[in-house]
């Protein structure tokens, strides 16, 4: 049994939370024949937070800058939690000192970068994951399927979105990811990615598009202490804060296989607190998928006879081995964490045997080209192309 050794940086926030917790888990699921792993680095910039971290991987160092664990000889892998601004940098360092490395989505700022890191992985010959958790999902596996068997035929319309409320109030504190330095593409690479991964998963790859990008609350109040989805009374003393990156976008593409693609999402869809949902139309049936039922998907088949066609709800259970792995009856759902614990096993399994899986940086890239093309076609108020490279 090989064990892979971890690091995960920004372990105070919520996806190092999730993290950590999923590689400490994943076996209790899926065994440990395809590796384990143990959390021996914990980095976080917080002193206030790092206090805490101690107990929830014990025997782990704290460290409170990144640069302490990327050369470390005792560490296999760089698992990134940090805000966007920091991906490339950081992922490029650990690359370059011959370490796999996970890193939340988005990949990087600009596809440029994403295609740096994606090259430098490859020579150095090294295992990557972006954190593009949803698809992992069991559900998603069969919707691929059901496509990739020609059930639905040729593919010829993908239409998709995700909203949420967070920023739903003008008077929703500031915060990081509303800063245009530390997240420079905002919702498109908070959210959109989400979208922009299904599309890659199951359709194929974006050839061009135009997309139109909006701030629909120019400045918001700064309260000390709020993070994601928290909220404050203010006091009327508060400084205000420009949001220097999109709350919102739609967009119209095509893509490289031909099919055309419907899509929006934003983080001030007052009421949403999740809506994420998507429907793939084919020539000869479709799919229709939401969160709200999140192990179940619509299928529709016009091979059905005529007084018989009709959407059909297939609920993925313990037939699929993903599933099984969690729950032995069907219709009991998996949740985010339990996409994060799939994602973390592949991870270490990718690492263990030596193969990646999807999605690894060449993936991340061709998301990132998505969200370049959204920046640069809303500035340019015009259709974009995108390099299929």
């Amino acid at each position: 049994m090989a064990e892979v050794r971890v690091a995960v940086l920004g372990a105070s926030g919520w996806m190092g939370k999730v993290h950590t917790m999923a590689y400490q888990t994943f076996p209790h699921f899926f065994g440990t024949a395809g590796g384990t792993a143990r959390v021996v680095a914990l980095v976080e910039a917080n002193p206030a937070a790092a206090a805490e971290l101690a107990a929830r991987a014990p025997g782990a160092k704290i460290h409170k800058h990144w640069q302490a664990v990327i050369d470390d000889p005792d560490i296999d892998l760089i698992d990134i939690c940090l805000p966007d601004s920091f991906h490339h940098e950081v992922a490029k360092a650990a690359l370059e000192a011959g370490k796999h490395v996970y890193c939340e989505k988005p990949l990087a700022d600009t596809a440029a970068e994403a295609r740096e890191l994606a090259d430098l992985a490859r020579a150095k010959g090294v295992i990557t994951r972006v954190g593009h958790a949803f698809p992992r999902n069991p559900v998603h596996d069969l919707a691929k399927e059901i496509i990739t068997s020609g059930e639905i035929g040729e593919i010829t319309l993908f239409k998709g979105c995700q909203h949420i409320d967070m920023y739903g109030d003008p008077l929703a504190p500031f915060m990081w990811r509303a800063d245009g330095a530390r997240a420079p593409t905002g919702i498109v690479g908070d959210t959109g990615s989400h979208v922009f991964s299904f599309m890659e998963f199951l359709v194929g790859r974006v050839s061009s598009l135009v997309a139109n990008n909006i701030i629909a609350t120019p400045r918001r109040p700064v309260v000390e202490g709020q993070g994601y989805g928290g909220a404050a009374a203010l006091t009327g003393k508060e400084e205000w804060a420009e949001v220097t990156n999109p709350d919102a976008t739609q967009l119209l593409c095509t893509f490289e296989n031909g099919a055309s693609g419907v899509v929006d999402f934003s983080r001030i869809a007052m009421g949403r607190k999740f809506m994420q949902t998507y429907e793939i139309y084919g020539t000869k049936g479709s799919l229709a998928y939401t969160y709200d039922e999140v192990n179940r998907i619509r299928f529709y088949s016009h091979a059905d006879r005529s007084g018989r066609r009709g959407f059909r709800e297939i609920d993925v259970g313990p037939e699929h081995p993903t599933y099984a792995a969690f729950l032995p009856l069907p219709n009991f759902a998996l949740g985010y964490n339990e996409s994060k614990i799939i994602e973390v096993a592949e991870v270490i399994r990718s690492i263990v045997g030596g193969t990646p899986m999807w999605p690894t940086f060449e993936t991340g890239h061709h998301i990132t080209q998505i969200v370049d093309a959204c920046m640069a076609s809303s500035r340019q108020r015009a259709w974009v192309d995108i390099p299929l490279v």
